[in-house]
């Protein structure tokens, strides 16, 4: 048999589960080996803030006796993961990025999707960067530094899932934990060629809440729609510490097999002309949205009316950032990335009837939203309009705040939409290319079994970095 630590890092969760039933390897083999490439692979990307090897070879441990004695404790028992350093994990600090975070006290409490994890039998390898308080598009932080591109260390990552995404691609860990408040799981994963789905929000409980409210959703990065299924399946439902939830969740795997003969599918290029894409983009996006015809989907190619709510956003956005930082003193102010002190300082500059106009804004554009689906199942875009750019600025030359590159994302968290971002290709440095997904409200099911069906067919792709 081939050394394990030469292959189970490029496995999927499914495919270690299997092999561990089958007797092939065992989760203290697969936690080894997600170990030595988390630390392999940290001086090149910087995706963790902390890696917790003594606590996951313990809990590998315990899950590979588990199997031993054909017991396994749940749906994920043994699968090495990682967690966004923005969610509670118990055994240590969650620091947000942030230099004004205290580290000191009992950390005794899991989030409701980790506690979930945990209850389901997954070894956590540690806890990935983030930037400051999740507040933007890339993954830099005053605490941990610059996160980098896998595929190109001199890019960004992107955020603020990037090191969770980073640390997917280059196998450290089969499955991540990743938020996403205007585009946070989505963004990432496309620069980094995973899979990442943002759900509709409540699907997935939250706890503490976000302090960006009911624009931040929390979701599974994964390498494929299957094994963000088995994870959406694992965190969903009841936690009476968020008050939003949704309750009870249907299983969405076993609506993967389903396919997307006859789905209505919508293919905006450019939402209507208002976004400039880059050709290699939009050549990789077109050629998917063809294979998902050529799969038996009724495409058209149709622009939702989104009217780009950019004002209504920032609004929301700003102002959250301003109640985040309110706490804090003059000097704790200073050691704030200075873009979330600029940002935090427009937001407290807007009034409640302004922070009501963004909410009505918000209502319109879901109900405009709501009505686009009652004739299409699905609106496919591009992920992004572009390739991962230089790591450590917040947005590429010419660009001022993250969300003037990011006009396909954001718009889904203000309607709570689940959105899913697919790898599709890659431009002439190799940089990874992603698909954009997107259902209406409550039809999670209807994003994953597109995506599962472009895995299925080739044309999604499981896209390594060399080298890796």
């Amino acid at each position: 048999m081939t050394e394990p630590r030469t292959f189970l890092t490029d496995l999927t969760a499914r495919q270690l589960l299997d092999g561990y039933a089958r007797g092939d390897f065992s989760p203290v083999d697969a936690a080894r080996a997600a170990l030595e490439r988390a630390e392999a692979v940290q001086p090149l990307v910087n995706a963790f803030v902390r890696i917790d090897a003594d606590a996951a070879l313990g809990q590998a441990a315990a899950s590979a006796e588990r199997w031993r004695r054909g017991e396994p404790q749940g749906r994920l028992d043994g699968v090495p993961v990682t967690v966004k350093d923005v969610l509670l994990q118990a055994g240590g600090p969650t620091l947000r990025g942030s230099r004004t975070t205290v580290a000191r006290g009992t950390w005794d409490e899991d989030a409701p999707s980790v506690a979930r994890m945990r209850a389901e039998g997954a070894v956590f390898l540690g806890k990935t960067t983030t930037p400051e308080f999740g507040w933007k598009g890339v993954t830099d932080s005053p605490l941990s530094g610059v996160t980098r591109n896998p595929h190109d260390p001199s890019r960004t990552a992107g955020g603020s899932s990037g090191g969770s995404a980073a640390a997917l691609a280059l196998g450290a860990g089969a499955l991540s934990l990743g938020t996403d408040g205007g585009g946070s799981i989505r963004i990432p994963a496309s620069f980094c060629g995973v899979f990442g789905l943002k759900p509709t929000y409540g699907r997935v409980p939250v706890y503490p809440a976000s302090p960006y409210g009911t624009l931040s959703h929390t979701g599974p990065m994964t390498r494929d729609a299957a094994d963000a299924a088995l994870l959406l399946d694992v965190i969903s439902g009841d936690d009476w510490r968020d008050w939003s939830h949704l309750g009870p969740a249907r299983p969405v795997s076993p609506a993967l097999r389903e396919g997307v003969k006859g789905l209505r599918v919508a293919y905006s290029a450019s939402l209507g002309g208002q976004v400039a894409v880059r050709p290699e983009v939009a050549s990789a996006v077109r050629a998917a949205v063809e294979r998902l015809a050529g799969l038996g989907a009724y495409v058209e190619e149709a622009d939702p009316d989104v009217a780009d709510p950019v004002d209504a956003f920032h609004t929301l956005w700003f102002s959250a950032a301003a109640r985040l930082v309110q706490p804090l003193g003059r000097e704790q102010r200073q050691w704030l990335d200075p873009g979330l002190r600029e940002v935090a300082e427009r937001g407290a500059r807007y009034s409640a009837l302004e922070y009501l106009a963004a909410v009505d804004a918000r209502m319109a554009l879901g109900r405009r939203m709501g009505r686009f689906h009652t004739s299409y199942d699905l609106l496919v875009t591009p992920t992004l309009p572009l390739t991962a750019f230089g790591a450590g600025v917040e947005a590429p030359h010419g660009s001022r705040r993250w969300t003037a590159w990011t006009p396909f994302t954001y718009p889904f968290n203000l309607t709570q939409q689940p959105a899913a971002t697919v790898p599709v290709g890659a431009d002439g440095d190799g940089l990874p290319i992603g698909l954009q997904l997107v259902a209406a409200r409550h039809r999670d099911d209807l994003v994953l079994r597109a995506a599962h069906a472009l895995y299925e067919a080739g044309t999604a792709l499981v896209m390594r970095p060399g080298g890796s």
